[in-house]
């Protein structure tokens, strides 16, 4: 069943791709080398956001520059509001060659390379500026690209900020306070695991389903950053938003490897560029975003926000996750190791630039 229902999504979504692209009068060259501003190459790119979502103008910008860049000849045709199904379904598409590139949550990728499990795990990055400075390093764009073999490589990053619990109106500062608590998670592993660990009772669920969920009781909390409270309109029901920041889970827009093969090196330069210069600008978007979500959230729904989080226990409570996972998976051994090179080279280059 698994099988034909795979099966289905792809040819539907193969379906709805055709249609959408058929009414344009452009054919997509194959490589980037024979495409032209008059025949260039198409490449479509797939998500589940709106068209007002930070993320997806990030993208949109992104496929502009490498228009512009390229002299028209390389151009990205974006299908946003998840028209091409979730993201699961999308990075199947991808891996499938149906579409040419998605945006997921970076730990739907551990499924064809088990380092990205990471990303899901609690207190893998100390605060904000930690988390940029490693994601943004030299080091991690070369993780990026070693996952070619495995069938998809991985352009850059955006920020989805740090995810927290909120409550009807029970303030959630340490893991005590979550026994007997139902908190809705995202339907990952690594989320279970973790609201289990720290004495709560998780409830995966997808997110379109909260709102419903928190208005009758079926959770009593959730977790988010803190645009859910305005965009998602949680803050009209959950009244409490505890800054425990427990997980900052980065998307990941990522391209198949047999696509990227059919782009030159030098339009491949271009490429990671622009990915990356669409990052840096989500960054300003995004930091703007959670200022003016938490103004609106305490001016107009009477949200209170709670900053006195015993961090700490949060951290010991969910230590034996990292070790577990460091086991289960050597990718994950990997990857926390290559944070902690990062974190010693920057804390080197500081130590050096202070004095």
């Amino acid at each position: 069943m698994r099988k034909l229902w795979h099966a289905l999504s792809l040819s539907t979504a193969a379906i709805a791709l055709s249609v959408s692209l058929g009414g344009c009068t452009e054919q997509s060259a194959s490589t980037s080398t024979e495409a032209t501003s008059e025949r260039p190459m198409i490449l479509t790119l797939a998500h589940g956001l709106s068209e007002t979502h930070t993320v997806h103008i990030a993208i949109s910008e992104f496929a502009k520059e490498l228009d512009e860049r390229t002299n028209g000849r390389i151009k990205v045709r974006i299908f946003a509001n998840g028209q091409l199904g979730s993201e699961l379904e999308q990075m199947e598409q991808v891996m499938a060659g149906v579409i040419s590139m998605t945006k997921v949550a970076s730990p739907m990728l551990a499924t064809y390379d088990d380092s990205y499990h990471t990303f899901g795990l609690p207190y893998i990055f100390n605060d904000t500026e930690d988390f940029y400075k490693t994601m943004d390093d030299p080091l991690m764009y070369e993780f990026f690209k070693s996952s070619h073999d495995k069938g998809f490589v991985t352009l850059t990053y955006y920020t989805s900020g740090s995810r927290s619990f909120y409550t009807v109106n029970k303030p959630i500062r340490t893991p005590a306070d979550l026994k007997g608590m139902k908190i809705r998670v995202q339907d990952m592993k690594s989320q279970t695991e973790m609201v289990s660990a720290m004495g709560g009772t998780p409830v995966a669920m997808a997110y379109g389903d909260v709102f419903t969920s928190l208005q009758t009781g079926v959770i009593d909390g959730t977790e988010n950053n803190e645009t859910a409270l305005t965009l998602g309109k949680h803050g009209e029901i959950c009244k409490v938003y505890s800054t425990d920041q427990h997980a900052m889970i980065p998307d990941a827009l990522v391209i198949s490897s047999k696509v990227w093969d059919n782009i030159s090196p030098e339009d491949q330069k271009i490429m990671v560029e622009a990915a990356r210069n669409s990052t840096v600008m989500h960054q300003g978007i995004w930091d703007k975003s959670v200022e003016d979500a938490i103004a609106e959230a305490k001016a107009k729904m009477g949200v209170t926000f709670i900053n006195d989080i015993d961090k700490e226990a949060f951290r010991q409570a969910t230590a034996d996750m990292l070790v577990k996972y460091s086991k289960e998976y050597a990718g994950v051994e990997k990857m926390l190791n290559l944070i902690d090179t990062i974190r010693s080279q920057n804390a080197k280059s500081d130590a050096a630039s202070v004095n």
